[in-house]
């Protein structure tokens, strides 16, 4: 049946200019300083615990508040887009960021770190949000330039505990890291409130959207499928695996010299990047189930390793592996939720993201008081029961979608 010319007529993103080089690479930039704001003090865990006398609870609870925040920093970012010129919004991310680590840095007690930790958190979060919209914006359904800004963020992540492990066993104090840090977000925060950026805009679901759901009615619509309840499970049980070993390595390996637990830590991540960028090759032959689930238990299994081997190298080995294995299980699991609900792209996509945040939350804070109460092995192990559980709530979110005959692409 012919449309009518009105309901032809769709509306869709405008399309975008391509955008400057400047750009890009400041958002780049933007991104290896998140991973590097991310990580900078799980880093500097071991002499921030001990300048402030504090406890394994009490960085759990420093970890819970920064979460909290962070989450706060990314929500801002949706609230405030279109009554504020994004460059401004975006500028304030590494601005906060900035002024984070110098309170950190200045901090005389641990309730002034505390704030310098918060102030940290919120600009972080703006960062993550706004230059992830950013790059969606300027790249409507190319999803290779936002896997090359993630990319990025690991690099980040993976750099800054070599410096760490460098300068501090060298003997600079671990407050010269931040403000070093410092001197390198403000700068930014400079470039993004300086470059021509495209406005926000509303974007509306693509015209696959309406007819994927034409026999659906509006509650229908609204209504949060199961399948996918439980595929947000998974992936808040991929980032309480990844963000706790990520928050508390360092702390685990303490009987290590500062720089063999940093080392270890950026080869988590080395390895976490490498295992996205290889599994970008062959993911196609296995499917995205069978590859999630696979390679979240194969995690799992890795972290099991580490935590049991009787040497040292053999555990930073094993949380290596267990990096290379972790690294494509988050894109796998937001792509199985695409192929699942291939017309309601937003609702898929703003589920699973908040889903992860509540993973960062719940977990990572909380290895702080396990520790306490069982020890740093007892909250290592849950990690990897998350891991365990993450594959089998890929594995479940698939089968009820089969069962439910909800995407096309599930059964692979």
């Amino acid at each position: 049946m012919t449309q009518p010319a009105a309901a032809a007529t769709t509306e869709a993103p405008p399309a975008a200019r391509p955008p400057g080089r400047d750009v890009v690479l400041t958002g780049f930039a933007a991104f290896l300083l998140l991973g590097w704001t991310v990580l900078l003090v799980p880093s500097l865990i071991r002499e921030v615990q001990r300048s402030f006398d504090q406890s394994d609870g009490g960085m759990g609870f420093a970890y819970f508040v920064n979460a909290v925040v962070y989450v706060t920093g990314t929500v801002s970012v949706g609230v405030l887009a279109g009554r504020l010129p994004r460059r401004l919004l975006l500028a304030a991310g590494p601005a906060l960021i900035a002024v984070g680590l110098l309170l950190i840095a200045a901090a005389g007690d641990w309730a002034a770190f505390l704030v310098g930790f918060l102030v940290m958190g919120m600009g972080a979060g703006i960062v993550d949000a706004g230059v992830n919209a950013l790059f969606m914006d300027l790249y409507v359904g190319r999803a290779a330039m936002l896997n090359r800004l993630h990319v990025f963020f690991a690099l980040g992540a993976l750099t800054v505990p070599l410096v760490v492990g460098l300068s501090v066993g060298w003997g600079a104090p671990w407050q010269v890291v931040a403000l070093a840090s410092a001197a390198a977000a403000a700068p930014l925060a400079i470039l993004l409130g300086t470059r021509r950026l495209p406005p926000t805009h509303p974007h509306v679901e693509a015209a696959s959207a309406a007819q994927g759901s034409g026999e659906r009615s509006p509650a229908d619509r609204r209504r949060v499928p199961l399948p996918l309840v439980v595929l947000a499970i998974a992936i808040g049980c991929y980032v309480a695996m990844e963000l706790g070993v990520s928050s508390w390595l360092v702390r685990y390996l303490d009987d290590a010299p500062l720089e063999v637990a940093t080392l270890a830590l950026s080869l988590f991540w080395a390895s976490l990047a490498l295992g996205r960028l290889v599994s970008s090759f062959i993911v196609d032959r296995m499917g995205a189930v069978a590859f999630a689930t696979t390679w979240s238990a194969a995690c799992g299994v890795a972290i099991l390793a580490a935590i049991n081997v009787p040497s040292l190298p053999l555990a930073i080995a094993c949380f290596a592996i267990a990096g290379f294995a972790a690294g494509p299980v988050y894109p796998m699991i937001m792509a199985i939720g695409g192929s699942l609900y291939p017309g309601r792209a937003s609702m898929v996509s703003s589920m699973l993201a908040s889903a992860a945040i509540v993973g960062s939350i719940v977990y990572p804070p909380l290895m702080g008081v396990v520790s306490e109460a069982a020890g740093m092995w007892v909250s290592m192990l849950g990690a990897a029961l998350f891991a365990f559980a993450a594959a089998g709530c890929i594995w479940g979110a698939a089968r009820l979608g089969r069962a439910r005959g909800a995407g096309k692409a599930v059964t692979a």
